[in-house]
């Protein structure tokens, strides 16, 4: 028998009468949750996206989303279909791009990666760098990580990688692969001009002054004090920020002090008036690493922009 019958023969009743053209739009509103911006990323018009959503509504004898204020919210019978909806897209799409073959040169493919603020800016500079010239077409969608690479989303294909950085060595979810893209000490910055700091920051004078902490995720507390909470210590937090990008002008303008990977002390001191110091006391490197799945580990498009991340890693380049 054909493998068309043969599928067709134990499809689930339901799907025999949905029409496939709208899984796409289903997909885009549990996204999106907005049908302007649902229907803007399939090039459809709002009436159009409207008028799919009913036959879908149909179709599935369910509401699907609600709209709760100016947004749309999926029912739990959508939240239930999300998973296996999204990974049926993605399977659809890389199968027939893997039909085609990828070319990198002529590829217009987006890859959707996950990171926190800092974590983008060590690794995209020298990723778009490489694009611009191996990949001209290929598009990025870099979306805020709300913490550890999520093993579901990237089985189902909605994040390509996730970049993130490991306090402590974890065991890993079941699929999920990294590898490490970048190693790096910590140090201390603070004002040119801070009037108790000179030449080197000693422990006490460390201990005695009050610290800015990047916490992306909102957390009580940094990696920084957990370190000195083993050594019994604990640092004066006066100001929690939920980016880096704001810190060179808090510490070049105040008289406070924070620890960050050299890095990013580095680049933060090509636009504000701070001095970098050696950490008074010994703290675990700081590790950024790259997350992906092992369901699309094995495709053409993985294994190029894996192979592309690897060969860009600090030291590599």
């Amino acid at each position: 028998m054909h493998l068309f019958h043969k599928v067709l023969n134990t499809m689930h009743p339901i799907l025999r009468r949905l029409d496939l053209n709208l899984l796409p739009v289903f997909d885009a509103l549990l996204r999106q949750r907005s049908v302007t911006a649902a229907a803007s990323e399939l090039a459809m018009s709002p009436s159009a996206l409207s008028h799919a959503l009913s036959r879908l509504r149909e179709s599935l004898s369910d509401e699907l989303f609600v709209r709760i204020g100016n947004t749309m919210q999926p029912t739990a019978y959508a939240e239930g279909l999300a998973a296996p909806v999204a990974t049926a897209l993605e399977a659809l799409a890389l199968g027939l791009g893997e039909a085609r073959g990828f070319d990198p040169a002529t590829s217009e493919r987006t890859f959707v990666l996950a990171a926190t603020d800092y974590t983008a800016f060590a690794v995209l500079p020298p990723l778009m760098k490489r694009l611009q010239q191996a990949a001209p077409r290929l598009r990025c969608k870099v979306i805020y990580s709300s913490g550890r690479a999520s093993s579901e989303e990237l089985a189902a294909g909605r994040i390509d990688f996730g970049i993130g950085y490991e306090e402590d060595p974890i065991t890993p979810a079941p699929g999920i692969e990294s590898f490490d893209w970048l190693s790096d000490d910590y140090v201390v910055i603070a004002a040119q001009n801070h009037p108790a700091i000179r030449g080197a920051i000693t422990m006490e004078q460390y201990l005695a002054a009050r610290h800015a902490v990047v916490t992306p995720w909102n957390e009580s507390s940094g990696y920084i004090d957990k370190v000195l909470e083993k050594m019994g210590c604990q640092r004066d937090v006066a100001l929690y920020l939920p980016s880096v990008l704001a810190a060179p002008f808090v510490i070049g303008g105040s008289e406070l002090v924070m620890t960050v990977p050299r890095q990013a002390a580095l680049a933060l001191r090509e636009t504000a008036a701070i001095r970098i110091y050696a950490a008074p006391f010994a703290i675990p490197r700081y590790t950024v690493k790259v997350y992906g799945h092992v369901r699309h580990s094995r495709t053409a498009a993985h294994l190029w922009m894996k192979n592309v991340l690897m060969a860009i890693r600090t030291g590599s380049a």
